[in-house]
């Protein structure tokens, strides 16, 4: 049986937690955490008894034991979900010490951690798993079919509009990824998966990139000039305030364990006022796209929507297929102010108003031709219902897919190239040409060798 370790165990672990403790516990055990704050861990333990009364916990080391837990703990793979700026590093001494990688996009944050990951894989030849799991979606898998089969031609040029609403787009503002040097940037950190997709809708690499943004909404300095007052450094505040941006970790149970009661190990604030000073990244981004065989991919990226989902539209030399997803029709206040999450509330459901309902719908019109509609299969799970299948390829190994969807190495570096170089053109008002990006060093080679993690 593979025997595993997590490193880095904030929320975004716990998906792959309750995996190795239910429906995958005879595909692997779980021997080890790899992380500094053990409050965190304190939470997991108690997580890993409640499921498995009377067996061992997993060997508890920090991130400077790293290769001394992989020799000692005999592990064979470890899962990485640790902040994006430590992704290189972990990644690449896994590697080194002998065990294979699963780790969570983004693959890194900027050009130096791509070179130092290839590296590595090319030293080691061990296998890298990036778990895209928009790709698993049943919707972009639709979508990807209706590319493939030829029904719209030659695609020509495509835009992708992702909104991201005051509750989950708010949350970027007062985590670790307001800060650039840990995210690179909601570019890197959030794009990376909307990247990815259209490189793999398009099974093309890109080229060129143009791009503009800013922060416009969140931030101490856009509160004031839109005459917003003062206000606490936290959203943790007594008494509770009718504030829909406040977020009070001491309502939550989970996040009340793994950090509001874990925060005085480590100084680290999960719920840092999205108005506040400090902030390095962008609310509003644009970007163009160029890709080798000629497509042109315009994207834009809000994080203060008052709706979240996304529109994609796809045209062909034979017509034009169109997605839109309403993941959350509204963030709508409860009686005391505090955003209704809920996806299955009655303003997400049928929309406030009766007129946004959540809801996916994939259109395709050929030319000469009335539109028609492309039933969408269901899936299982989160990220709309592709996380049950992605974890099956991550835990059984992954089958012939047609459609392509277990990604690695290189389905990394494509998606994050993008973001990297859509920060440098931000900085610079020039175009980027990843070709130049890349000149002098190891990347292009990884580039052009066949995916190993492709059945």
């Amino acid at each position: 049986m593979t025997r595993y370790a997590i490193i880095g165990t904030g929320s975004r672990a716990r998906m792959y937690i309750d995996a190795l403790l239910g429906p995958f516990d005879d595909a692997g055990e779980l021997v080890a955490w790899c992380e500094p704050n053990p409050g965190r861990l304190d939470r997991y333990d108690e997580l890993v008894a409640q499921t498995r009364p009377g067996a061992p916990l997993p060997a508890r080391y920090l991130p400077a034991d790293l290769e001394a837990m992989i020799t000692s703990e005999r592990v064979d793979r470890v899962i990485l979900t640790s902040p994006d700026h430590t992704h290189a590093d972990l990644v690449a001494r896994a590697l080194t010490a002998g065990a294979d990688v699963v780790v969570e996009k983004p693959l890194t944050t900027d050009l130096p951690g791509c070179e130092r990951i290839t590296d590595a894989v090319a030293a080691t030849g061990r296998s890298l798993v990036l778990t895209f799991n928009y790709r698993y979606s049943p919707r972009n898998g639709a979508l990807k079919d209706v590319i493939d089969s030829g029904r719209i031609g030659t695609v020509t040029s495509m835009h992708f509009e992702w909104a991201l609403d005051t509750a989950h787009g708010a949350d970027y503002f007062r985590r670790w990824h307001r800060d650039r040097a840990n995210s690179g940037g909601l570019l890197v950190h959030k794009a990376s998966h909307h990247f990815d997709l259209v490189n793999w809708w398009l099974a093309d690499s890109p080229a060129w990139v143009f791009a503009a943004g800013d922060l416009r909404f969140y931030g101490r300095d856009n509160a004031l000039a839109r005459g917003l007052p003062e206000r606490p450094a936290r959203g943790t505040v007594d008494p509770p305030t009718r504030d829909p941006f406040a977020l009070d970790l001491r309502t939550d149970p989970e996040l009340r364990r793994l950090y509001y009661e874990a925060e005085h190990h480590d100084g680290y604030l999960r719920d840092v006022d999205v108005f506040s000073a400090g902030i390095s990244i962008e609310d509003n981004m644009s970007v163009m796209v160029g890709y080798d065989r000629g497509p042109v991919l315009t994207y834009s990226l809000n994080a203060h929507s008052p709706w979240e989902g996304y529109r994609v539209t796809a045209n062909g030399t034979e017509g034009r297929a169109e997605l839109e997803v309403v993941e959350r029709s509204a963030v709508v206040p409860d009686a005391d102010g505090h955003p209704i999450l809920d996806a299955n509330s009655p303003a997400n459901v049928a929309g406030a108003d009766g007129v946004r309902a959540r809801g996916q719908r994939l259109l395709v019109q050929r030319h000469w031709e009335v539109a028609q509609e492309v039933p969408i299969p269901t899936g299982e799970g989160g990220h709309g219902g592709g996380d049950g299948q992605l974890l099956t390829d991550v835990f059984r190994g992954p089958a012939v897919d047609p459609l392509g969807r277990p990604a690695g190495l290189a389905d990394g570096l494509r998606s994050v190239l993008v973001g990297i170089a859509a920060n440098g053109s931000r900085r610079t008002g020039a175009r980027v040409d990843i070709a130049d990006l890349l000149a002098g060093t190891s990347v292009p080679a990884a580039l052009a060798e066949p995916d190993p993690a492709r059945p």
